[in-house]
């Protein structure tokens, strides 16, 4: 049998985030499965809000970069509920693209196991320890060396988020239990 919900407090609720989105600048927000249709609704939707705001060519082309590299990630590497290594499902997480007067904001959560914590956190330290040719110069050999993890990558997207923006990456680590951790990446793109 469903569970009952009431009324009152879902609308209160719906209200509640009505009224932080508009405080925080949120122009989309999604949680769920992403998959490559929702990535091209995503950036078709921005497109057209991204129009009408009249950004320039190259702020709109950094904002759909960083959000196709964004919502790869999640689909590749988000933590299955199952645990199932066969399982076919996409990622599961949510995606939030804000703006202010100065930037836009790129975010990102997914569930990851902890186990894969410390190197994670070792290699957006180490981008995040990179000027632009460092950047470009471990972007190269990340390429050469083909160190590329069980899912692909090697890191690559982080590096190129990285570079494209000019901004160091902004992460943190929610501890759920033992074995999960929510994972949130915030990439920041400058609007001038």
């Amino acid at each position: 049998m469903p569970e009952k919900i009431d009324k009152n407090n879902f609308l209160s609720f719906v209200y509640d985030f009505y009224v932080k989105t508009k405080a925080q600048e949120i122009n989309l927000f999604y949680e769920g499965e992403i998959t490559h249709q929702i990535t091209k609704a995503f950036t078709s939707l921005t497109e057209a809000k991204m129009l009408k705001d009249e950004e320039p060519n190259t702020v709109q082309k950094k904002v759909f970069h960083v959000m196709v590299e964004c919502l790869q990630n999640i689909s590749k590497h988000a933590d299955h509920k199952n645990h199932d290594a066969t399982a076919t499902k996409q990622g599961r997480g949510i995606f939030l693209v804000t703006k202010n007067t100065i930037q836009y904001n790129v975010t990102t959560g997914n569930t990851i196991p902890n186990d894969r914590i410390a190197s994670l956190q070792s290699m957006l330290e180490n981008i995040n320890s990179l000027d632009k040719m460092g950047l470009k110069k471990l972007y190269k050999q990340q390429i050469r060396e083909g160190r590329l993890s069980d899912k692909g990558g090697a890191g690559l997207g982080f590096i190129d988020i990285a570079k494209k923006t000019g901004q160091k990456l902004d992460y943190h680590f929610i501890k759920i239990d033992d074995n999960l951790s929510f994972f949130i990446l915030t990439s920041t793109i400058k609007r001038k």
